[in-house]
């Protein structure tokens, strides 16, 4: 047997602040919103999964994180900083979670209007200092999405302009990892400005 095979199957809600505090509740029935923060600290973003499930964290460079699920902070306490446990590079900001089994999709994004949908397993990494998976040269890496059907799904992209476009899913690429392929298009030179 292998430690994860004895650790319990309870319901977990991983929450993340902006600041990169992070804890779990027990359960599902969790507001994140509703949580205390620190002081100058705000809810960012969460996900709900299994103790036993694989949980990873996606920072503003791009990079995956594996963390034990079941060894979180409670939700009680105003969690613990996740760079304590992992090595991301200097200046690095923590920009959301995912957790799942090995084959649970997530869209991966970035402010340039680039993305794709990679399986959990594939992102997976022991190594304190993370995984190269999302790409992309100074872009803002948007909080990860959960796909809850590949086929029937939709993506809905918006820009700061309220330029709308939505499309089906299953027309991403699956990448283990990668810059994506342009969800829309954002002008270079609006983008760099930040016009857009």
């Amino acid at each position: 047997l292998s430690d994860t095979d004895l650790i319990s199957s309870e319901s977990v809600t991983v929450v993340l602040s902006e600041k990169g505090w992070i804890r779990g509740a027990r359960s599902h029935d969790v507001d994140p919103g509703k949580l205390n923060y620190r002081s100058g600290d705000c809810y960012l973003h969460h996900g709900f999964g299994r103790t036993n499930d694989i949980l990873l964290c996606l920072d503003s460079t791009g990079r995956t994180y594996a963390l034990a699920a079941h060894s979180l902070p409670s939700a009680r306490s105003q969690g613990e900083p996740v760079s304590s446990q992992l090595k991301p590079p200097t200046g690095a900001t923590f920009r959301g979670v995912m957790i799942g089994q090995e084959d649970t999709l997530y869209l991966l994004a970035t402010d340039a209007g680039y993305g794709f949908v990679a399986a959990l397993g594939e992102m997976n990494s022991r190594n304190k200092s993370g995984k190269a998976v999302l790409r992309g040269k100074e872009v803002g890496v948007l909080s990860p999405q959960r796909v809850r059907d590949f086929e029937d799904d939709w993506v809905a992209v918006i820009t700061t302009t309220g330029r709308l476009l939505v499309f089906p899913l299953g027309e991403l690429p699956r990448l283990a990892r990668g810059k994506g392929v342009k969800l829309m298009n954002v002008p270079a030179a609006k983008y760099k400005s930040g016009e857009e």
